[in-house]
């Protein structure tokens, strides 16, 4: 058995608890009639016509401690607009977006911002790492934001690329690594600050097979005791989820819970 293989148990127990589809006492994320308009003046403004794009239209879901969930649907159907909704960072036109039970539309730009440094681990498509830090500084970045001291953080950053399997790659730049390595090197900053809640936005979708299951792995490794929203095309990144919400035009048109 891979070392990354996940244990359902924690998935299992927490959909047991949820009784439907908008609602669970185990729920760390939840949406309640989310919409959003790209163009838009902000929450209760106007937008001009010419240039708004209707992202999210009415959107409900929830997702649970202990549970990785997948978006699907086809380019432009909203995925990535629920992610930077459920990381905080935009606020949607209409609608409530929960975090641990905390409604984000309701908190300052600067309270969104030390939530999400907080709560929410992001792993993006194209790693977003800094070319000129080394893989530890690279994975140390949030804790330096949220004023972890030197000392600690190196450690932390140790153990978290230890734990990904990059224990020989901690001093390496960016350019010095391969494509599924500087992935996992992301995974691993987005664990950095022990966040209950991780987003990823099409996690695989600049590997190769071989090495998207390798990161998969990982992924969902570190889901067993986390919210996981991951938005994908890709049928096998999908597989791995407990269930997959299909958007189409911004609304849900299906919930495999």
């Amino acid at each position: 058995m891979s070392i990354f293989s996940r244990s359902r148990s924690a998935a299992d127990a927490s959909a047991s608890e949820s009784t439907d589809a908008d609602a669970g006492p185990t729920a760390a994320v939840r949406l309640d009639g989310v919409s959003h308009e790209y163009g838009s003046s902000g929450r209760g403004g106007r937008s001009s016509e010419s240039r708004s794009v209707m992202a999210l239209r009415d959107v409900s879901l929830s997702v649970d401690a202990g549970e990785i969930v997948g978006l699907a649907g086809p380019s432009g159907s909203g995925k990535s607009t629920i992610l930077h909704a459920v990381a905080g960072l935009l606020v949607p036109t209409a609608g409530c977006v929960e975090l641990l039970g905390t409604d984000l539309t309701a908190l300052s730009d600067a309270e969104r911002t030390r939530t999400r440094r907080r709560d929410v681990g992001i792993i993006f498509q194209r790693f977003h790492l800094l070319p000129s830090l080394s893989a530890r500084a690279n994975v140390a970045l949030p804790l330096v934001q949220t004023g972890v001291p030197r000392r600690r953080r190196r450690k932390r950053a140790t153990e978290l690329l230890e734990r990904v399997g990059l224990e020989d790659r901690t001093t390496h730049l960016p350019g010095e690594l391969s494509g599924g390595e500087q992935q996992r090197v992301a995974i691993a900053r987005a664990l950095a600050t022990e966040p209950a809640v991780i987003v990823a936005d099409e996690p695989t979708g600049e590997l190769d097979t071989a090495t998207g299951e390798t990161v998969l792995e990982v992924l969902t490794d570190v889901a067993a005791d986390r919210a996981v929203l991951v938005a994908s095309h890709d049928d096998a990144t999908l597989d791995v989820t407990d269930r997959v919400i299909e958007l189409r035009d911004g609304t849900v048109v299906a919930d495999g819970r």
